[in-house]
């Protein structure tokens, strides 16, 4: 399975990336960092700049059709800049259009909502979305992880770094990592 972890250059909250990519390599998986640029990613540990990462492919050379599944980490620069790159918008709409899973955890959902994916389905994320995913159609619960199995595609989401472990979980589960 390939998974691809998209991100903007910088903005990522690093806990946010490392523990799904940790969850994920303990697996057998090496997933794919895919930015809007190449070279590698500045993380952030809140507001404070934290490691970089070796970018892997960006939105514009790497094929949606090439990955299994899709993370989107939060930050919150890195998805309100995601959201303003069309091929980043479209490289996610993408795993939706052929109904591959697809997690999202704290402001991940931003991107989700640009892509124009979250109408019909309950979804959590960071507090301050929920009145942007309840505009875009969504139903917004304030649980620690979300499963959707609207169609097409199934959504895991889930609300902030203290709900890592719920979302790690119910990621590797969606993904046929573990035992249902």
């Amino acid at each position: 399975m390939r998974i691809a972890f998209v991100m903007a250059h910088e903005g990522v909250e690093q806990i946010e990336l490392t523990s799904p990519w940790q969850a994920l390599a303990e697996t057998g998986e090496t997933p794919q960092l895919i930015s809007t640029r190449p070279g590698s990613v500045q993380a952030f540990n809140h507001l404070d700049k934290a490691d970089t990462f070796p970018v892997d492919g960006t939105v514009g050379q790497a094929s949606p059709d090439e990955f299994d599944a899709l993370v989107l980490p939060g930050g919150v620069a890195n998805p309100d800049a995601l959201r303003m790159d069309e091929r980043a918008v479209a490289f996610v709409r993408a795993f939706f259009d052929a109904g591959k899973p697809v997690a999202s955890i704290c402001h991940g959902p931003w991107t989700l909502v640009e892509a124009g994916v979250v109408r019909g389905r309950t979804m959590t994320s960071w507090p301050s979305l929920r009145t942007d995913l309840r505009n875009a159609g969504a139903t917004w619960v304030d649980e620690p992880v979300v499963v959707c199995h609207e169609a097409p595609s199934t959504l895991i989401t889930s609300r902030k770094p203290d709900d890592l472990q719920f979302f790690n979980d119910a990621m590797l589960r969606e993904f046929g990592k573990v035992a249902v």
